[in-house]
């Protein structure tokens, strides 16, 4: 825990070290154009869906799988521009994902060959985000911004998994929550007047997750974990639509 503070500062200072070079803007007599004007509205939303079915599919060691599975993700965003080129705002997210394979066989080699039967997986996430966003114009541009946004998230979430069926059926129940302070710069790009594309990437973060696993309901495990992070993710890279009313 003790750590996990020092790091939370460390973060916080890190952050705080980034205001003085917009005051040093200034100072340099570097001229920072109106990109987003105070009192525009930002409304978004990024949504994707995907599924999957296998019969009797084989790749490399892996054969003869049968199942089928789909994912689900939405993401709504709501900003208000209080100062020109800063917005500040906030984000919702649900993501739903089930996995069911019926049938599948590892072949590591003539001797080591495992198989899966009968896993079912189901989980769902909501999570909460709190932002704030400092645009930089690209020259005189009046199509194309960057932004650098901070981002405080708080996520929640459940999922079973099951495998068996009859006197062999086994499975696991598991709560999680986390936290996590980051920063994700991007790149927005106007199709017209009021829509734009959106581009973020994740480079720095701070993350506390725990979880919580009954198995069996009998059975019961908790995990910490705390984590910080100064490098490119690109598992958090988002796009989406956005409109600037």
């Amino acid at each position: 825990m003790i750590k996990l503070i020092i790091k939370f500062i460390f973060l916080i200072s890190l952050l705080c070290s980034i205001i003085p070079t917009i005051n040093a803007q200034g100072m340099r007599n570097i001229t920072m154009h109106k990109f987003v004007p105070k009192g525009q509205w930002i409304v978004g939303s990024s949504i994707s869906y995907s599924q999957s079915e296998q019969k009797d599919y084989n790749f490399l060691v892996i054969e003869s799988v049968s199942g089928d599975g789909y994912t689900f993700k939405i993401s709504p965003l709501l900003c208000y521009a209080f100062a020109d080129n800063m917005a500040a705002g906030g984000r919702f997210g649900y993501k739903r994902s089930l996995t069911k394979i019926n049938q599948m066989d590892l072949e590591i080699g003539e001797d080591l060959s495992f198989n899966l039967n009968d896993v079912y997986s189901l989980s769902h996430s909501y999570s909460g985000m709190a932002m704030f966003r400092n645009y930089i114009s690209l020259g005189n541009s009046r199509r194309f911004a960057l932004f650098a946004e901070t981002q405080l998230t708080f996520e929640g979430g459940q999922s079973k998994f099951i495998n068996g069926k009859g006197d062999d059926l086994t499975g696991t129940f598991s709560k999680k929550y986390s936290v996590e302070l980051g920063v994700a710069p991007g790149l927005v790009a106007f199709i017209n007047n009021y829509t734009a594309v959106e581009v973020n990437i994740g480079v720095l973060g701070l993350n506390y997750g725990h979880t919580r696993q009954v198995t069996d309901q009998i059975h019961i495990a908790n995990q910490s974990s705390s984590s910080i992070n100064f490098r490119i993710n690109i598992f958090s890279i988002g796009m989406g639509i956005a409109f600037y009313l």
